[in-house]
């Protein structure tokens, strides 16, 4: 079975005093490469928000990078080719997808391209107004 990391379930494996740490990093260890996934993008988004939590959270882009290194060690990285982020862009259009929802809706297409059976995220309700090929494939840690 082939699993896709949503990026609400991947920072908390590194950070033991967040809310969802135990249960994101059970399902983070209990997978590799052939059967965990996450979205290219994911990795920017992992770094973007690591190193802009509030006082002493905060860690260094240095930092980050090792937690980089342990998820491409760890995960499959599913990438969209320009075509298919077009193609994604476009169906989110087409379906009233607006404003940072959309960065989510990249990545269910990469769950999608990766053949992954369920999505783990903390955030259901923001793939909820997706298409039922990424909603029924939804789970939290």
């Amino acid at each position: 079975m082939k699993v896709f990391f949503d990026t609400s379930v991947l920072v908390p494996c590194f950070l033991e005093d967040h809310l969802h740490h135990e249960a994101s990093l059970r399902v983070f260890l209990a997978v590799d490469k052939m059967q965990g996934c996450c979205g290219a993008h994911s990795l920017a988004e992992v770094y973007a928000t690591a190193t802009r939590f509030p006082g002493k959270q905060r860690l260094s882009g240095d930092q980050v990078l090792l937690f980089l290194n342990d998820l491409r060690e760890r995960l499959d990285i599913v990438g969209l080719t320009p075509d298919e982020y077009y193609s994604a862009l476009s169906d989110a259009a087409a379906a009233g997808i607006v404003g940072g929802a959309v960065y989510d809706a990249l990545l269910g297409r990469c769950a999608l391209k990766a053949g992954a059976e369920f999505i783990y995220t903390w955030n259901v309700k923001h793939f909820q107004q997706f298409s039922p090929d990424i909603t029924n494939r939804l789970r939290t840690p």
